[in-house]
């Protein structure tokens, strides 16, 4: 693997992943500040939640980054259009997926601590396996500079966890009755099902398609390719699932209500 770069690129890496660092400390005790101030029942929540309240905010400000910045190179910009350059698209990258990519490796490292230190009340045994795999193809895509275009539509899945940190936000302020929580459970779904399903199936019929770009990729990078995201993907499915009951037992539940009233 070739991992030269010029004196740019050393600076910018470096500087965007302690940039992701201090965004989460920030955006964290911004929560915190915000979070008192507003919502009555934020200080009234005991210390762990009130950690994972935090916690999340930080979450939801780095996946609505992640997002904008993925769907800007992949859809708007034209870096990774088929005859836009004459590099193959396997080899494409810009400054500013390298530094997206920093940040979300200073996200993911304070993400992990966090995790690591209260675990398991922040998370279990799949969010490290998450964080570890995606800090790996992060980190070997930087080094390499390949396959930039497919850590994109993987960081572009993230536009799901908004809905998914609203989800428990209102759980934990009692709210599961409400109509903003059956529609954020519809918008989860759905999103889930585009960002994190059929983005997938998209990903892979791409690889498929370039595979001879692919091919051209370093031995670790290759196989990496052909590995992280598939385990990604049955993540995803299984956490789909999941989804998939609670929305159905929701809708239930708003029915039976809905039964209750008219009688």
């Amino acid at each position: 693997m070739d991992v030269s770069f010029g004196p740019e690129v050393q600076i910018v890496w470096p500087a965007s992943v302690l940039a992701g660092i201090i965004m989460c400390a920030a955006v964290y005790d911004l929560t915190r500040e915000v979070s008192s101030r507003f919502f009555k029942g934020y200080n009234g929540l005991n210390e762990m939640h009130k950690i994972e309240w935090n916690n999340r905010g930080f979450s939801t400000f780095h996946a609505l980054a992640a997002a904008v910045v993925s769907f800007y190179l992949l859809v708007i910009s034209d870096l990774f259009s088929e005859d836009a350059y004459n590099t193959i698209i396997i080899d494409r990258k810009s400054w500013l997926s390298d530094a997206m990519f920093g940040v979300s490796l200073g996200y993911f490292l304070a993400d992990l601590a966090m995790i690591l230190w209260y675990f398991p009340h922040l998370g279990g045994k799949e969010y490290l396996l998450h964080h570890g795999l995606s800090m790996y193809a992060i980190s070997l895509a930087l080094l390499s500079g390949k396959g930039h275009v497919y850590i994109l539509m993987v960081l572009f899945t993230e536009a799901t966890t908004p809905f998914v940190n609203l989800r428990w936000y209102l759980d934990l302020a009692g709210r599961k009755g409400s109509k903003l929580y059956l529609y954020n459970g519809l918008a989860l779904f759905f999103g889930w099902l585009v960002a994190r399903i059929i983005l997938f199936v998209y990903l892979f019929a791409h690889l498929y398609l370039h595979f001879d770009q692919v091919r051209t990729v370093f031995p670790v990078g290759f196989y990496s390719v052909l590995t992280v995201p598939p385990v990604l993907s049955l993540m995803n499915l299984l956490w789909f699932w999941k989804i998939c009951k609670g929305m159905v037992k929701t809708l239930c539940k708003t029915k039976q209500s809905a039964i209750v009233k008219m009688d």
